[in-house]
């Protein structure tokens, strides 16, 4: 019976009994079928940007900062979401999102998304606009009550902001296109009243920064999308809602909760 070789070729050739320069086709299966990758639609284009990692800063606006319970420019903290948790919008299109389970106070969070296109690590900030690929309107959804509960125990926020369709996004706006997203207003409205109004200049950690930071404790890759926190007016929605988000420049975003 002739071996079989289950590690990498090129990493474990001669130990599988061939020799390094021998070319193998490696036929890759798996135990189910593999899920998709979840993907953003670009502006303008027919390809779609495949999400890697989704990352998120905490408070990055100081009066939302402030209306959390806390004050002053702390060093920018990170946490992450799945991949699958993003909820994409195609152009034009209304999502409906289901109201989570467990929790009985869900809150919106309106934030700029930065998509990076170029990985790297230690990246500097005044380098950071290199990585860029574009931006778009996001929702970072919170089960609020669950949130504030894990802090009381001091234990990680996981089930309050990593549950399934926590993540909603809009298409994709390419930088070329997306104007000075660093000044830009962002709000969202539910019901058509304002919830939360700002700017990106109001971001206490820059974009730049942001990706400084980030960049130091994790290697960013391609496809990566960076959630870089929300202004104050967070707040509940219940079933029959509908948020409307918006950021200058860039494609709005609009979730019914159902």
């Amino acid at each position: 019976m002739g071996r079989v070789c289950l590690v990498p070729v090129a990493l474990d050739a001669q130990r599988c009994g061939y020799a390094l320069g021998q070319s193998r086709k490696v036929v890759m299966s798996y135990v189910f079928a593999p899920s998709p990758i979840p993907s953003v639609p670009v502006a303008g284009r027919t390809q779609r940007f495949p999400v890697h990692r989704v990352y998120c800063v905490g408070r990055n606006y100081e009066e939302h900062a402030k209306e959390m319970g806390f004050t002053g420019r702390e060093p920018p903290f990170f946490f992450t979401k799945p991949a699958d948790a993003i909820v994409p919008a195609e152009p034009g299109e209304t999502i409906t999102l289901a109201y989570p389970s467990l929790t009985r106070n869900l809150h919106h969070e309106v934030e700029l998304v930065v998509a990076i296109g170029n990985g790297g690590a230690n990246i500097r900030a005044a380098d950071a606009h290199h990585h860029i690929f574009g931006y778009a309107v996001g929702l970072d959804m919170t089960r609020r009550d669950l949130q504030n509960d894990m802090k009381k125990q001091g234990r990680p926020w996981c089930v309050g902001k990593a549950h399934d369709a926590s993540a909603p996004i809009g298409t994709i706006t390419p930088v070329a296109q997306a104007g000075e997203v660093g000044s830009a207003a962002l709000w969202l409205q539910v019901n058509g009243i304002d919830r939360q109004r700002s700017h990106i200049g109001q971001l206490i950690w820059n974009i730049g920064e942001v990706i400084e930071h980030l960049s130091a404790a994790w290697t960013l890759q391609p496809g990566d999308l960076i959630f870089t926190g929300t202004p104050e007016g967070v707040g509940a929605v219940v079933p029959g809602d509908l948020m409307t988000c918006g950021i200058d420049g860039l494609v709005g975003l609009e979730v019914r909760v159902a």
